[in-house]
């Protein structure tokens, strides 16, 4: 499993019942975590000063229950700067795991030693974007939603990185992607963390399993024989790690050669000293 390790402004403090307990910075979080299946007795202090709880209904979605939370308030991580706030479906702005993807792909930009262009897809509020940016590479931003651009535009300002080379975009992700192709555009890297499910500006459904095969396929035609890698997340029941390295393989490794790996992605939990998974990724590289 590949565990973000690094952070110190987060952490898992603990799990039970259904339901994990962080902390963002100096404010205590309970939210639900559908792969925690154990009922241990929650000795943690932390339960007991929580700032807030997001409870699931039983009829779908949930709602937040807040104790002296702000409305925003900011962490870090290896240099870069997120404003987080709790909003819609238990979501505060900023998945924590993928900063072992970040750090990942933040080596291979800095070892290229030359110009680094990257496509950053599906980017919610641009953790990947940031990092890529912060290591020297020029980002093409896209998501469909604008207020998650402009989110990620405050995280680069606030990260120092206003004035990098990072073009944001606010677009369907296939759309975009059959315009480049047209367009005879080619990226050094893509990152990809599409939704199980989604909608784009026009009403576009996106559904992972129906969709990612053909998208793939698609950014095949990005790629070019020197290109660095390319990273797919997936937080969609199924698609577990060798399915990622079957779909990348039969895609991106079927036409430039290159190494396929896949695993679980996740964060130690630091009352039981155990790794909490929280989805997979999979990673294309021309070398090893």
């Amino acid at each position: 499993m590949w565990v973000a390790d690094r952070w110190k402004d987060y952490e898992v403090l603990d799990t039970s019942s259904g339901e994990k307990l962080e902390r963002w910075g100096r404010y205590y979080l309970v939210r639900p975590d559908p792969q925690v299946l154990w009922n241990t007795k929650k000795t943690h202090p932390g339960w007991k000063k929580i700032n807030g709880h997001y409870h699931r209904s039983t009829k779908g979605g949930g709602e937040w229950e807040f104790f002296d939370l702000p409305d925003e308030w900011r962490i870090s991580y290896r240099g870069l700067t997120f404003h987080l706030k709790p909003f819609s479906f238990k979501h505060t702005g900023l998945f924590p795991e993928q900063a072992v993807n970040w750090d990942w792909f933040s080596e291979i930009i800095r070892k290229a030693a030359r110009p680094v262009k990257i496509l950053n897809l599906f980017a919610y509020t641009g953790g990947a974007t940031l990092a890529a940016a912060k290591s020297g590479a020029h980002v093409t931003h896209v998501d469909a939603s604008k207020g998650m651009v402009a989110w990620a535009k405050e995280n680069a300002a606030s990260s120092g990185l206003g004035d990098a080379p990072i073009r944001w975009l606010v677009d369907d992700c296939i759309k975009f992607v059959e315009r480049e192709i047209r367009r005879g555009c080619h990226y050094d890297g893509i990152i990809l963390d599409p939704p199980s499910y989604g909608r784009g500006p026009k009403g576009e459904i996106w559904k992972m399993e129906d969709n990612i095969y053909s998208f793939l396929n698609l950014l095949v035609k990005l790629l070019h024989p020197d290109s660095l890698f390319l990273l797919l997340n997936s937080y969609t029941t199924g698609l577990q790690p060798a399915v990622l390295t079957y779909l990348i393989h039969e895609t991106v490794a079927k036409t430039y050669g290159g190494h396929v790996a896949a695993d679980e992605i996740g964060l130690p939990v630091t009352q039981s000293g155990l790794i909490l998974p929280c989805g997979a990724s999979g990673r294309w590289t021309k070398t090893i």
